[in-house]
């Protein structure tokens, strides 16, 4: 009797609800705990895909700085290597400029130095004319020669049509004079192996 009252009296009864909501407050926590734990994984999951994401971004950009890095430099050498031919192109045809220059100045020069020579070949030597007109002779030449203008070979040398122009052939006296130039009508001049005019000259056949 006294048991059954024991088993249905309300202190009994409030105990096994307490127990009851303890156990549904645990189970809940436990939910809640997985949740938590589902979702932190999840999270790490989706972080783990971004920085994923964001390495292969950034590779990509990398190769592309790189790709334009290479063509940047491909350019630079390309320009350099112009400006290297342009500055050699400008300095061969600065080189034919002078050149040129040079030859048509000789040109309009060597009229006059003929005319030097006949009037010494006219004088006499022992005169104060000849002496003058021979001293600036002599400074022509000297000029000419400082630019590199020389007068070509010709008298004993065999016969050149590069170099020489036969205005007259003679007969040799000797064998070892055939083709050979044996006399200079009027002198030739050269520069850096062009010839500004050839030397007139007498061949021996």
């Amino acid at each position: 009797m006294n048991k059954e009252k024991m088993e249905n009296s309300p202190e009994k009864n409030a105990s096994d609800e307490e127990i009851n909501e303890k156990a549904e407050e645990m189970e809940a926590e436990e939910y809640e705990a997985e949740g938590c734990t589902e979702e932190s994984q999840l999270e790490i999951e989706l972080s783990r895909e971004e920085l994923l994401e964001e390495v292969k971004e950034k590779d990509k950009k990398i190769n592309e700085l790189d790709a334009e890095v290479d063509d940047l430099l491909s350019r630079m050498q390309r320009l350099q290597a112009d400006f290297v031919n342009y500055r050699k192109r400008s300095q061969r045809e600065k080189e034919e400029m002078s050149l040129k220059g040079k030859i048509e100045l000789t040109s309009e020069i060597l009229p006059v130095i003929d005319n030097f020579e006949r009037a010494l070949n006219s004088a006499e030597e022992s005169t104060e004319f000849y002496s003058g007109v021979e001293m600036i002779y002599k400074q022509l030449l000297k000029l000419l020669s400082d630019q590199g203008i020389e007068e070509i070979s010709a008298e004993g040398e065999e016969f050149n049509p590069e170099f020489h122009e036969a205005i007259m052939k003679v007969d040799s006296e000797n064998e070892d004079d055939e083709g050979r130039v044996i006399e200079v009508i009027q002198k030739g001049f050269i520069l850096e192996k062009r010839v500004i005019r050839p030397a007139m000259v007498k061949v021996a056949v």
